[in-house]
């Protein structure tokens, strides 16, 4: 993949107003304070939910909830839902198309994200992930069997896990082919059985006036030139998340067909499919 795509423009700072770098401020400070503060409350909590919970997490849970459903308020970007988030033990899978999945998919449901292991060195984005019980993997074939076991021991914890199979983000207005190799664990002789994915469509509704790729995060642009551009936004647009059918991996025979019956399920709600499928 590319880091520029046809027609999208990266942000830059110095395209903002001074009208634009107070809103940054009456945004960003709040919703640090939020994420940051309610974050070494986390930390404080996991402790005694360790002593008393073991594996468990369930108080910590709640609070990732809180922190993600008061900084989207904050930020002034609403989240509309249709469907609901499954009861089955299992995994999620999303579209992947800016950080502020993180944000809407954990407002609605308790789930611990799949990150590439480069994201725990990230700054603040790294400590925020490790913080939440985010499971990191290598993407080496040497790393295979390890993570496939870790994979075994968060799903019979009961943990339900989330992981974008594109394997990056986007610019919001397409979905790409789905990577099968995650999938592989769950077809392990020694995975719970009953187990389920959900798939779920993410789709961002760009602020009035803006270019519809507002809110996607492509390639190697910065994460601070683009949290910098949310928070200057004068308007600000809304997130749908679309909860399909449960699938159950007992019914699917490989971990391509499940991967390519999830995808299909993803694509059949977002409102972009097939309209920008052409790269620089």
């Amino acid at each position: 993949m590319t880091n520029s795509w046809r027609g999208r423009k990266e942000p830059t700072a110095s395209e903002l107003l001074l009208v634009n770098w107070l809103l940054v401020l009456l945004r960003g400070i709040p919703v640090a304070l939020v994420v940051f503060g309610g974050l070494i409350v986390h930390t404080f909590l996991r402790t005694f939910e360790f002593v008393f919970l073991g594996s468990r997490r369930s108080w910590t849970q709640y609070l990732t909830q809180i922190i993600c459903r008061t900084s989207l308020i904050l930020l002034g970007i609403s989240l509309k839902i249709k469907g609901t988030p499954m009861e089955e033990r299992g995994a999620v899978v999303a579209n992947h198309s800016s950080w502020l999945d993180i944000f809407a998919l954990n407002a609605t449901q308790k789930i611990y994200f799949v990150a590439k292991s480069e994201v725990a060195g990230w700054p603040g984005i790294g400590w925020l992930a490790r913080a939440t019980g985010t499971v990191f993997i290598q993407r080496k074939a040497v790393q295979a069997h390890r993570q496939k076991s870790l994979f075994t021991d968060r799903l019979l914890a009961g943990h339900k896990l989330l992981f974008f199979p594109e394997g990056t983000s986007t610019d919001s207005l397409r979905v790409l082919p789905f990577k099968s190799s995650l999938f592989a664990a769950f077809f392990e002789e020694n995975m719970p059985v009953n187990l389920f994915i959900q798939p779920v469509t993410v789709v961002y509704h760009a602020p009035s006036g803006t270019n519809p790729w507002f809110y996607g995060w492509w390639g190697e642009m910065s994460f601070g030139a683009h949290l910098v551009h949310t928070l200057a936004s004068a308007r600000q647009g809304w997130i749908e998340l679309i909860f399909h059918q449960p699938r159950a991996i007992a019914d699917q025979q490989n971990r391509k067909q499940l991967a390519k019956l999830l995808e299909s399920d993803i694509r059949s709600s977002h409102l972009h499919h097939g309209k920008f499928d052409e790269f620089e």
